[in-house]
């Protein structure tokens, strides 16, 4: 007897993966898939459209071939920020230009003068100023840059809803993308902000469509259940509402520490805007308040440091323990003599303070290497402080890199004594929340209570530098 399964594509940046989900949602296959980038027509980098479509397509023909399993539903989560222009039959007629791609300084300036001025434009969209990561911003240029292809585009599709038209050949937006950073919607109102009428871009961006929604397609002969798609930081947060329901702020880390707060639904003031807070969508269109924080670049650049001042391997930070009487030592030596505090931007959040720390001045990696998280952390506080503001949270989660770093989960225990800090663990969490979110579509079964794995971290023994 076939396993009935639901199939995710989880498309990142860097890697592309394709997952098998059984009833009980346990990983039974995983594919992988990676391919280089190309470049736009101004040379820099962007993904390769083509090689992309190739994959998915290739992806579900394998799993669709395979004897053992019965792919009931399809659903998608892909990295945002990310638009595929498109003609009416689905095809794109641009580059899939990357949300790191420079934006042209008099266009930004006209746009924000255009509509409000950037204080109180960025505070009613949510969205602070990020340039190309503003992906509305490409539309935006696209129109002034180069009329001819703007012409071409049918749709706009952010990118989780172009890799489900390759599926479905129909055309959507979701919530998810809409929501996070795209300076599209404005959050007063709870619709598109007025300038994507007035600049004849609202004819160009798909039906909105339920986070949650299916369609029905005959593949290979089989009816299976298709999802519109999400973005992948919205994916994520699905497993820990589903599993939790008391309010709970989740840490998500990577090389950018996010904090969400899907239960603080309080606008945007411009000071958080100013430290870099910004609001994400739910696939139901609720906002999640969320902070960001560099705070794993900045974890790597400066271990490589460390390990090149001490000799010591590039990974060694993994052996080194959480040790307080360390933290005691650093907090009563205050180290702080010589750094220059002016050259820190105003809101801390993507440049650190162990960089200006003469490594001379300590006789061990294993202290220097406390000195850094305990910087890092000292931001943390500030960051995720941010999305707290306003809401009864008791409960912090961290899941990523840092929630299997010993030292850094001690001190936001010590740093957050009334709250209860757990690392988390879910295996693909990204994947199992773009399956989750269409559950009761394809899976008759009750959601399993063990969908993410916790460890209890005490404040009992630890304190943070103030």
């Amino acid at each position: 007897m076939k396993i009935p399964v639901c199939a995710v594509l989880d498309i990142g940046k860097t890697n592309k993966k394709l997952f098998l989900f059984d009833e009980n949602y346990k990983i039974v296959l995983e594919k992988s898939g990676q391919f280089p980038e190309t470049t736009d027509e101004d040379g820099d980098p962007c993904e390769n459209v083509a090689l992309l479509t190739s994959w998915v397509s290739d992806s579900l023909q394998e799993v669709f071939a395979l004897e053992e399993y019965d792919v009931k539903a399809i659903n998608f989560s892909t990295y945002g920020a990310s638009l595929v222009h498109v003609d009416e039959k689905g095809a794109p007629v641009a580059p899939l230009y990357n949300y790191l791609k420079p934006y042209p300084e008099t266009l930004q300036k006209q746009f924000y003068s255009a509509y409000g001025g950037e204080q109180e434009f960025t505070r009613k969209t949510a969205s602070p100023i990020l340039g190309s990561l503003n992906s509305a911003m490409i539309i935006y240029r696209l129109k002034y840059e180069k009329p001819e292809l703007f012409a071409k585009i049918k749709y706009s599709l952010h990118l989780p809803q172009y890799v489900s038209s390759l599926v479905t050949h129909l055309f959507a937006s979701d919530i998810t993308s809409i929501g996070c950073h795209t300076n599209l919607w404005d959050f007063d109102q709870n619709t598109y902000h007025a300038w994507v009428a007035q600049e004849g871009i609202l004819e160009k961006l798909a039906p909105i469509e339920p986070g949650d929604k299916v369609v029905t397609k005959s593949i290979n002969g089989h009816d299976r259940l298709v999802g519109i798609g999400l973005h992948d930081s919205s994916s994520a947060l699905i497993p820990y509402l589903v599993s939790f329901h008391e309010p709970f702020v989740l840490i998500s880390t990577g090389t950018w520490c996010i904090s969400l707060n899907p239960f603080n639904h309080t606008p945007l003031t411009d000071e958080e805007l100013q430290y870099d807070c910004l609001c994400y969508m739910q696939y139901n269109g609720k906002p999640v308040k969320a902070s960001r924080l560099f705070a794993g670049y900045e974890h790597e650049q400066q271990t490589k440091r460390l390990a090149e001042h001490f000799q010591k391997e590039a990974n060694y930070y993994k052996t080194v323990a959480f040790d307080a009487r360390i933290i005691n030592e650093l907090k009563a030596e205050k180290k702080t003599d010589g750094i220059d505090f002016g050259r820190l931007s105003k809101p801390p959040m993507t440049e650190g303070l162990f960089g200006q720390r003469d490594l001379a001045g300590y006789d061990s990696y294993e202290k220097a290497y406390h000195q850094l998280i305990l910087d890092i952390v000292n931001q943390q506080i500030i960051s995720t402080g941010l999305v707290l503001t306003g809401s009864s949270v008791k409960r912090i989660f961290v899941d990523g890199g840092f929630g299997k770093n010993p030292i850094y989960m001690n001190l936001l225990a010590g740093a957050f004594p009334e709250m209860e800090i757990f690392a988390a663990s879910v295996a693909q969490a990204t994947s199992l929340g773009a399956a989750l979110s269409i559950h009761r579509h394809w899976n008759t079964q009750p959601l399993p209570p063990d969908l993410i794995d916790l460890r209890f971290y005490n404040s009992g023994s630890t304190y943070i530098q103030q």
